[in-house]
């Protein structure tokens, strides 16, 4: 698709998509195809009624206007913490409470039940918290013993 377009907030914060036609549409979403495995590539801008107005094959190849622009905007529309340690776990039967460390700090949450850990890889796991909070271990491998172990316990 073609990728001279314009991006900009308008006054309630949502993002605005200007064709090179001039045709405005507004509170467009910006959908990334694969989150996790290619979090920069890949991304279709979405008008209000579903309809995909763009697809950027690479963040990087947008102008620095649209791609610090649609950076803030995907980035306060997801959250999904990095765990990098978990430091302890309440009990190895659900629900357990886990206390883990991540890449935006400490934190505690409730595991509810084994079902809410989900390998995506070999590698890769995507654990979802009581509250519905997504936590991503990028490499199992890369954690530390203690977490290893303690993860294993619910593998």
């Amino acid at each position: 698709m073609n990728m001279d377009f314009t991006l900009s907030r308008n006054p309630f914060g949502k993002l605005d998509f200007t064709a090179t036609d001039g045709s405005v549409h507004p509170n467009i979403v910006p959908v990334r195809a694969f989150p996790i495995a290619a979090p920069l590539q890949d991304i279709a801008l979405v008008s209000e009624e579903g309809h995909e107005l763009a697809w950027i094959a690479d963040l990087a190849a947008l102008a620095d206007g649209n791609r610090t622009l649609l950076e803030a905007e995907l980035a306060s529309r997801e959250f999904m913490p990095e765990m990098l340690e978990l430091q302890q776990v309440s009990s190895f039967a659900t629900p357990s409470t886990w206390e883990v460390k991540t890449d935006r700090g400490s934190t505690t949450f409730i595991l509810k039940a084994e079902e809410d850990i989900r390998r995506l890889s070999q590698t890769t796991l995507l654990i979802a918290d009581s509250n519905g909070i997504h936590y991503l271990i990028r490499d199992v491998q890369k954690l530390d013993r203690h977490s290893r172990k303690l993860l294993d316990r619910f593998l």
